[in-house]
């Protein structure tokens, strides 16, 4: 979504928790570094009625716990940071930010060259074998012989992991979100990022405002069932990821347990009206004449066999071969810090 996360809904002590903090000041420093615009436009979490205010408070214990410098502010002032809020109380994070993450990944490709590596895309890897003290990764380009191998394969890494064994109890099951744009004149309405109070029933955060480094905001996502893990669009369908899917006990635990939330983020998903009456919660001012479709992304999101999702960052090691299983977000403000902690377990120097 191109947002630095400042960490404040992680439970203390977590990876995401840590590596999140630590990723977060890499990543501004490598920004710095190389010249890469990134803005402390700052987050409000607003809390539209009193139940949520009082969820808003835990919520500020929880950042504290973290490290991350935060305030509880009253209406009148969340409406000095963000003019067309409506909001009983909100959560201001000053330090929250955006940056564009493809021009990260441009600059660390340049840099990998730089030191002697090599990018290479467009290739499918189909497994990775052991051989005579060797890592042989197989791809659809050819064999590629390494000492180590790291799994990073986001959609299709509980794949690639289970065919060394690992993995088994988790499966990655795709969730769908659908953005909207604002158009350029109703910009105005928002400032910098605009996020509701969690609900704690239910597994995502809902949609939320988010200013992008290029000047525009987008509004979503939604979480939608997906049935193809590389399908971005709404018919997309793949017969083998809907038989994983669906066919995953963690999942039908887990609709049973949310078929209502289910229900009304399919109906979203449809529904321009439903999606506008959504963003009004947190901007009563916007209409659906100020919002435009956007691309849609796939959430990586891990499935216990139990109905719960992996809440933390998943990574196992296997021999030579390091398995990140489970990276959703703040995976990308957490990237160089889980870089890291990789680096470490291939090294030997760390603890799964």
């Amino acid at each position: 979504s191109g947002v630095i996360h400042a960490g404040i809904y992680y439970k203390p002590g977590t990876l995401k928790a840590t590596l999140c903090r630590r990723g977060k000041r890499m990543l501004e420093e490598f920004a710095t570094r190389h010249g890469i615009p990134f803005e402390r436009c700052g987050k409000l979490v607003v809390a539209t009625n009193e139940e949520e205010r009082g969820r808003l408070g835990r919520i500020e214990e929880r950042a504290r716990e973290n490290g991350v410098e935060c305030r509880i502010v009253d209406a009148a002032e969340a409406r000095e940071i963000e003019p067309h809020v409506n909001a009983v109380e909100a959560l201001h994070v000053a330090e929250s930010g955006i940056i564009d993450y493809r021009v990260v990944c441009e600059t660390l490709a340049d840099e990998i060259r730089r030191l002697g590596g090599e990018v290479r895309t467009g290739i499918a890897v189909e497994g990775m074998t052991e051989s005579h003290g060797a890592t042989i990764v197989r791809t659809d380009a050819g064999p590629i012989e390494c000492a180590q191998a790291v799994n990073c394969g986001g959609l299709q890494s509980d794949r690639l992991a289970r065919v060394r064994g690992v993995a088994e109890s988790a499966r990655i099951v795709p969730f769908r979100g659908d953005y909207y744009e604002l158009t350029p004149e109703a910009r105005r309405l928002c400032r910098g990022l605009i996020y509701p109070v969690p609900d704690p029933s239910f597994p995502f955060l809902g949609v939320h405002f988010t200013k992008m480094i290029g000047g525009g905001v987008e509004c979503g996502p939604n979480a939608v069932l997906s049935l193809a893990r590389e399908g971005y669009g709404r018919f997309s369908f793949n017969l083998r990821d809907a038989i994983s899917a669906l066919g995953w006990p963690g999942l039908q635990r887990l609709m049973r347990r949310h078929w209502r939330m289910g229900i009304a983020e399919f109906r979203r998903s449809w529904s321009r009206a439903l999606f506008t009456a959504s963003l009004q919660r947190l901007v009563p001012e916007i209409t659906a004449d100020d919002i435009v479709s956007a691309p849609a992304g796939n959430r990586a999101q891990a499935l216990l066999r139990n109905g719960d999702l992996v809440d933390d960052f998943l990574v196992q090691r296997n021999g030579p071969i390091t398995h990140v299983i489970n990276a959703p977000s703040p995976a990308a403000t957490a990237s160089l810090a889980i870089a890291d902690y990789i680096a470490d377990l291939v090294e030997g120097r760390g603890d799964e």
